[in-house]
Parts: structure tokens; C-alpha cells; sequence
């Protein structure tokens, strides 16, 4: 237990030292002191509402930014759609005579391979 008073008073001791040792050391008065601390107060005061106006308006904007870029994937999805749409509408009439088309070519393939087998036998 004595140890323990022993360091409360040492710490207590200590303080005290070190509050006198810097109103001594300090180059302006007491009155200037907390003047200066008092402004640097309202300074930090408006820093912070500065910084909480900037936080509202930069959430504001971000709000505004992402309702934009919805509407705007929304806008292209649908565009993207009615392309598909048009495409199919415009190749499926064709569709069958695209596929007649590749089985003649497939067939003449096959023609012309038989008559180059035929040819070198």
C-alpha cells in the first residue's frame, strides 16, 4: 500500500512541477494564453462545421451520382434489349436460306473432296 501512495504522490508531485515549470516558461501571459486557445477553439469549431458541410454535399452528390447511373443502366439495358430484338427480327426471316446456303457449301465441300480422292487414285 505504500507503494501505491508512494506513486500517487509522485505523479501528483510530478504534475504540479510540470504545470509550474511551463506557466513559468511560457513567453505570454495567462490572459494571452487562453485568448489564443479560445480562437484556436472557434477556429477548429468552424474547421469541423466546414468539414461536416463538405460531408453533407459529398453525400448529397454521391446520392445524385448513383440514382443517375441507375437510370442510365436502366436506359442501356432496355436499348440493349430493343437491339437484340431488332437483330432477331432481322435475321430470322433469313435464317433459312442461311442454312440452306451452308448445306450447299457443305455439300460441294464434300463433292470436291471426292472428286480430289478420285483423281489421285
Amino acid at each position: 500500500m505504500a507503494n501505491g501512495k508512494s506513486l500517487l504522490l509522485g505523479l501528483m508531485v510530478g504534475g504540479a512541477i510540470s504545470a509550474a515549470a511551463t506557466l513559468l516558461t511560457t513567453p505570454s501571459s495567462g490572459k494571452d494564453l487562453r485568448g489564443r486557445v479560445k480562437d484556436q477553439g472557434f477556429e477548429w469549431k468552424d474547421m469541423i462545421a466546414n468539414l461536416k458541410q463538405d460531408g453533407l454535399r459529398l453525400k448529397e452528390q454521391l446520392t445524385e451520382t448513383s440514382k443517375e447511373g441507375a437510370a442510365l443502366i436502366k436506359e442501356l439495358t432496355q436499348e440493349m434489349k430493343k437491339s437484340v430484338e431488332e437483330w432477331k427480327q432481322t435475321v430470322e426471316p433469313h435464317q433459312e436460306n442461311i442454312h440452306q446456303y451452308l448445306e450447299q457449301i457443305e455439300t460441294s465441300l464434300m463433292d470436291l473432296e471426292e472428286k480430289v480422292k478420285s483423281q489421285q487414285a
